[in-house]
This record gives structure tokens, C-alpha cells and sequence, in this order.
């Protein structure tokens, strides 16, 4: 069998075949981003920009797939290249070892398809959805807190974040409720699913909405924005 042949249940082998030649840049490699680049790769997207200027630590190791006790201290853009070489060498990484920002962000992102918000901040997500508009290209948010999560697609134009975060900033949104390992994985799982069906032009997108995540309770809401 083939690497793709169980991909190819889901989704078509024409669509499979499509998706390596897609490129999508990921802003954060933490615990979002790492399971995200591992997700993108597995399918088979044919160049990943890999985005994230921080380095690993201990308290990463509880959630973040790339993190792990021999490479604390390193660049988690880098530990995503190398993760990828493992996973799938026919997919390019590309990392970016620094922090998007005004300056930067429309060079990194200017050839990239989808854009994926795996960041922990405010002001960084602005600069994403600000540049994916200059770009005409769609953004797909998710952010995580303890065991709640939240995920939209943002297309050129919407300004969904606006609206979510309309009136805060970093000060004002802070984590108390920590991160475990498995709402990131499931955040991250969707996000996924939203790119893929902006990449194949298929199925229903959370486009002027967001899906709100509790998992204490098991409740899954859908909330027009």
C-alpha cells in the first residue's frame, strides 16, 4: 500500500494528488502548531512554512508533539524541519526561526495558499489577519485555554477576529487555565480539516462563525459572528 492510499478514502485521488503542490505557512510550531505541521505533512501538503521564533523549554513537554527531553533549548521551527524529514521527506519545510511582526509578515506569508493561526497572542493574530487580506488569502484561527478551544476560518474581507477579540489585547487575555495535551491536539485536528477543504474546494467551511470547544462538559456550539 501506498502512503496516501488511506487519505485517499476520504478525499479523492485527484484532490490527494493536488495537495503537493499546495503550500501553507503555520505561525507558531508550539502546541497547536507542532501537531498541525505533523497533520499537514502526514496528508501530504507539498511545502509547509514553519513559523515560530521561540525555543523549547520544559513546560513544553506536556503538550508540544515536537518538544521532547533531548531538545530542550532548541529552535522549535528547526525541530520541525527535523520532525519532517522523519514523518514525510517528500513534503518542504520551510522554517522561519523568528516572531511574526508588521515587518515581516507580509514576506513570509506572500506565497502561501492558507495561513494558520497557531499562536498564543492577540496582536500577532492581527498581523496575520491583516496580511492574509492583503494577500487575498484565508486565514483558519484557533486558540486554547485549559479545556475549552475555539476555531474560525477567516476569509479576505470577513475581519472575523475583529470581532472576537474586538477591544482586548495581550494584557487583558491571559491563560489561567494552562494548556493539557489533548485540547491542542483536537484543536489543532480541526484546523486541519478547515485547510483541507480550502485546499480541495470541498465541503462546509466555518466561515462567519466560530466553533466553541468545552470539553469539561462535552458541549460543542456553533456561534455566528
Amino acid at each position: 500500500m501506498g502512503r496516501y492510499d488511506r487519505n485517499m478514502m476520504c478525499i479523492s485521488e485527484e484532490e490527494n494528488n493536488s495537495l503537493r503542490y499546495k503550500t501553507v505557512a503555520v505561525a507558531g510550531c508550539g502546541g497547536l502548531g507542532g501537531h498541525i505541521i505533523e497533520m499537514l505533512g502526514r496528508l501530504g501538503v507539498g511545502k509547509i512554512i514553519a513559523i515560530d521564533g521561540d525555543v523549547f523549554e520544559d513546560s513544553n513537554l506536556n503538550r508540544q508533539i515536537l518538544s521532547h527531553t533531548q531538545n530542550l533549548g532548541k529552535p522549535k521551527a528547526l525541530a520541525a524541519l527535523e520532525r519532517m524529514k522523519l514523518v514525510n521527506p517528500d513534503v518542504e519545510l520551510l522554517p522561519v526561526m523568528n516572531r511574526i511582526d508588521e515587518n515581516n509578515a507580509g514576506i513570509i506569508l506572500q506565497k502561501a495558499e492558507v495561513v494558520i493561526d497557531a499562536l498564543d497572542n492577540v496582536s500577532g493574530r492581527m498581523i496575520l489577519q491583516q496580511s492574509c487580506e492583503d494577500f487575498g488569502v484565508p486565514l483558519v484561527h484557533g486558540a486554547i485555554a485549559g479545556w475549552y478551544a475555539q476555531i474560525a476560518t477567516i476569509l479576505p474581507g470577513d475581519r472575523t477576529l475583529d470581532k472576537i477579540y474586538s477591544g482586548l489585547n495581550d494584557a487583558e487575555i491571559k491563560n489561567p487555565l494552562g494548556n493539557p495535551s489533548f485540547t491542542p491536539a483536537l484543536t489543532a485536528s480541526i484546523e486541519v480539516s478547515e485547510v483541507l477543504k480550502l485546499l480541495i474546494g470541498r465541503g462546509e467551511l466555518l466561515r462567519n462563525k466560530m466553533l466553541f470547544i468545552n470539553l469539561l462538559d462535552n458541549n460543542y456550539e456553533i456561534i455566528e459572528m
